[in-house]
Parts: C-alpha cells; structure tokens; sequence
C-alpha cells in the first residue's frame, strides 16, 4: 500500500518518471531475483554450518527440560 500511494505521490509530480517506474519495475525486480535467490542459500547454507559447529555441545547438553 505504501508503494502505491508514493507512486501516486510521484505521479501527481512527476508523471514521466512514474510512469517510466511503472515500465522499468517489473525488469528490476527480475534482474534482482537471482540475488535474493543466492541470498536465501546463503542464509541456509550458514545456519547449517552453525548447527554443525554447535552439534556436539547441544550433544552433550543433553535434552531440553520444558
């Protein structure tokens, strides 16, 4: 909702450039989606490590009370 009213802001000042916005978004969002994409395997990727490392302290711990 408030991509849209800021748009709307833009159109009533700007229209060109809204409209130039409105043309060029959905090419921005496709060209930033292998990014996100990388990013979430990143993300996996390290919570993995993580779990790893702290695989034989949590072994050792015991289970959780609760």
């Amino acid at each position: 909702m408030t991509k849209f009213l800021l748009w709307l802001l833009v159109l009533v000042f700007c229209w060109p450039l809204a409209l130039l916005a409105i043309i060029l978004y959905p090419f921005v969002w496709l060209l930033s989606l292998p990014f996100r994409l990388i990013g979430i395997t990143m993300d996996a990727l390290f919570e993995f490590i993580k779990a790893l490392i702290t695989l034989p302290a949590r072994v050792i711990q015991g289970p959780k009370k609760g």
